[in-house]
């Protein structure tokens, strides 16, 4: 396939977004410096619907990003069913496993594994946690990379670097703080850029919106009564919901950087408000998302031809960089990169995190303030250095089975985690 030339003006829409990055994580540097519980939790001063939308961005990476549109283009809305299980847990999460994280502060969810069942059992769940993020960050870099230079003229190795090196400086400056804006900022980014993809398609479209929901409805593109039964072909909505209740309850039970979030708002009102922020963002991005995929296949059924053989994977930015004008393709590009970053930085300081408490402080003792904050520090450096260099590896292998390989290992690894939480809350 003719690879799509990315142009001067779409370069310097890039740059301007990475070096906005670097500006804030360098802005809260000094404020970072303080101690490690400014560090890692901002000392708990931030507003409920900033974390709100630092829980959203970290969970929604640059895969969800093209990938929610591509199953929507193959297939239909069923596993919009997914973002709805997040708003059901959220009572849930509020009444019974937030208070447990407010009332013991703890700066690593392993912290009370601690206290519950024992120092083993803290351990073992935060190393778990540290190499599923380590590898992690590799998948993140790694396949959004591939999707972009799949079909643009891009170096597969600068686009890489762009998104980790950049990511872990200005993580390594502006510490949580500096994360949890930065994914405010990458947050609004997600949500305008997938707007502005759906508006700029439609006007590309004759008949517009009309035409896109014709095609949704004679295709069965949306949802339909099929999606509601368990023995035919199309996804089932009841299993997909239970699925993803257990797969959520992981997520914001048992991982160290949504629960490290709950740290960040002075009480415990302010922490369901910024859960219940989360929640409305998810409910808004999801058709947002999926309605992106409808539209394209609204464009490629009518307007134009997907060429022979297209990966579906890399359809957002094959779109955006062969149908929208220069600069605002380079800037809807950066939202790719701003949905890889903010998970990648979320990772960066939480594996940081886990390895300062539940480690270092556990089992060494806790030194100076200012020394602590230089070990957590190099921790970022060192693990965003090798999550970067196993994209690098994964890149130059060209090893797609390794992705496999990691959701198995995921599996194997998270619920159980999970489970163990609900059976020290629970019993």
């Amino acid at each position: 396939m003719q690879q799509v030339g990315f142009g001067t003006w779409n370069w310097v829409a890039v740059i301007v977004y990475l070096v906005l990055m670097l500006l804030v994580g360098e802005y809260f540097t000094k404020r970072a410096s303080q101690n490690t519980d400014s560090f890692f939790t901002a000392s708990g001063r931030l507003p409920s619907w900033a974390v709100g939308f630092s829980i959203y961005a970290t969970t929604l990476s640059a895969i969800t990003f093209m990938s929610t549109p591509e199953k929507a283009f193959l297939t239909d809305w069923s596993y919009i069913a997914g973002n709805v299980a997040i708003v059901a847990i959220i009572p849930l999460l509020i009444y019974f496993y937030v208070p447990f994280f407010k009332k013991l502060k703890v700066t690593s969810a392993y912290e009370y594994l601690e206290a519950r069942f024992g120092p083993s059992v803290r351990v073992i769940g935060s190393l778990l946690f540290v190499l599923f993020h380590l590898g992690r960050v590799a998948i993140v870099i790694y396949l959004p990379t591939l999707a972009i230079t799949a079909v643009s003229d891009l170096n597969t190795y600068v686009v890489a670097s762009l998104v980790g090196i950049l990511c872990i400086l200005y993580t390594f400056l502006g510490g949580f703080e500096g994360v949890v804006w930065s994914d405010f900022i990458q947050g609004v980014i997600l949500l305008g850029g997938a707007a502005a993809i759906i508006i700029l398609g439609i006007v590309h479209i004759k008949g517009g919106m009309g035409t896109v929901v014709t095609d949704a409805l004679d295709h069965k593109k949306l949802i339909s009564a099929n999606n509601w039964k368990f023995n035919t072909a199309a996804a089932a909505i009841p299993i997909i919901f239970l699925g993803n209740i257990f797969n959520n309850l992981h997520q914001y039970t048992a991982s160290q950087d949504v629960v490290q979030r709950y740290q960040a708002s002075e009480s415990m009102s302010e922490t369901k408000k910024s859960l219940w922020m989360n929640g409305v963002l998810a409910l808004i991005s999801a058709p947002l998302f999926y309605d992106m995929g409808t539209m394209l296949y609204s464009f490629y059924t009518h307007e134009s031809a997907l060429p022979e053989g297209f990966n579906t994977s890399s359809i957002v930015p094959y779109f955006i960089l062969t149908e929208m004008p220069s600069f605002i393709a380079g800037l809807l590009i950066a939202t790719i990169f701003a949905a890889a970053q903010s998970t990648i930085s979320s990772s960066l300081n939480s594996i940081s995190a886990c390895l300062s408490v539940d480690i270092k402080h556990r089992f060494f003792g806790k030194g100076k303030e200012k020394d602590e904050v230089t070990f957590a520090r190099w921790m970022i450096i060192l693990s965003g250095l090798f999550g970067f260099g196993m994209s690098i590896y994964l890149i130059a292998s060209d090893s797609n089975d390794l992705w496999d390989l990691f959701l198995l290992i995921t599996g194997l690894v998270g619920v159980p985690l999970a489970g163990v939480f609900a059976v020290g809350i629970f019993t």
